[in-house]
């Protein structure tokens, strides 16, 4: 029976921290600037101000102060589906409005990774949409090149869905879906939030810190919260969740067809006018250029592509007639416009 008695009892190991300078700065910079922060949020700022105690030894030290209560126990355990095995096998994509600074709320576009979560693509938009959506995988195409499948939620830019709450249509294809399609990308929709669970505890994850950290910052404006999500947030966000793929390789292919934005962009079918001109959503008329091949484009069906960066074009057939700025006017030809 002695040999059972565990002789530690009532005793601190030699291995703990003592208390010492480094928990009361711990503690004091929480309650100065770091209230209501979660302990994986506080540890990974601990580390980047040069500490190298644990996830756990942070939280303890918190829980000890007590500065927040301990957590309640987690329900019971429940089989994850597995990641896809390469990069580029499928992308996820949401979005999440929330409220970004103070007084203000805007939609957080996500676009990641199933294999490693990474998120390739992030911003703040006024409102989800469809240039928001062809954005964001515009932006993963011209980094790594084509993916193979494209998941989502049931959102009306994504699916025409016949009956609320009812299965997608997948014959009659919105904007966003002639884009995947022509694409040659599949796209799958989920079918409840639980089955993408991983998009919805990321944005768990960025609901808790993104309005911390902006306000730490002092950033008020959406463009400059946009410029601190691409230069500082997601790199640090992906050193601390991007997981290893489970196997080597990639599923990405280069893209080799074009230019993109002719591809992921609205496109509206209209009819040319008596006047040579093309009426656009009723504000502005887009005059087709005079063409050496043909007299006139009078009554011809042409194409109206709308692209993410605002910018505009008439197309006939598989020619493009002109390219146009965002107030209608005609552009040069290869004119170069800042997205």
């Amino acid at each position: 029976m002695e040999g059972l008695i565990d002789r530690r009892l009532m005793h601190v190991s030699h291995r703990r921290v003592p208390v010492d300078d480094e928990v009361m700065r711990l503690t004091e910079k929480y309650r100065g600037r770091h209230e209501e922060w979660s302990a994986k949020h506080l540890c990974a700022w601990y580390r980047k101000d040069g500490g190298a105690r644990s996830y756990t030894w942070v939280k303890s030290r918190r829980q000890e102060a007590a500065l927040v209560p301990q957590a309640k126990a987690r329900g019971a355990h429940r089989k994850r589906r597995e990641r896809s095995p390469w990069p580029g096998l499928m992308i996820h994509q949401d979005g999440s409005r929330h409220e970004g600074v103070a007084g203000q709320k805007w939609d957080l576009i996500v676009t990641m990774d199933d294999a490693t979560n990474e998120p390739y693509s992030m911003f703040f938009v006024e409102e989800e949409d469809t240039m928001s959506s062809l954005q964001g995988i515009r932006e993963v195409i011209e980094l790594l090149g084509l993916f193979s499948t494209f998941y989502s939620d049931r959102g009306s830019h994504y699916w025409p869905t016949p009956e609320a709450g009812g299965k997608v249509d997948q014959q009659n294809l919105t904007p966003f879906g002639q884009a995947m399609k022509h694409l040659g990308i599949e796209m799958i929709a989920d079918c409840s939030p639980e089955a993408r669970g991983r998009s919805e505890r990321m944005f768990r994850t960025h609901q808790d810190r993104l309005p911390r950290e902006l306000a730490l910052a002092g950033i008020t404006d959406r463009a400059d919260a946009n410029r601190y999500l691409t230069g500082i947030y997601r790199p640090v966000f992906n050193a601390e969740f991007m997981q290893p793929a489970m196997e080597e390789g990639s599923a990405f292919v280069d893209w080799i067809g074009g230019p993109l934005g002719d591809i992921l962009c609205e496109r509206f079918e209209r009819t040319v006018g008596n006047d040579h001109c093309v009426s656009f959503e009723g504000r502005m008329n887009l005059q087709t250029p005079n063409d050496r091949h043909r007299c006139h484009h009078v009554k011809a069906k042409v194409a109206v592509l709308r692209r993410t960066d605002h910018t505009l074009a008439i197309l006939h057939g598989p020619r493009k007639l002109a390219d146009y700025d965002e107030a209608g006017k005609v552009m040069p030809p290869n004119l170069k416009v800042a997205a």
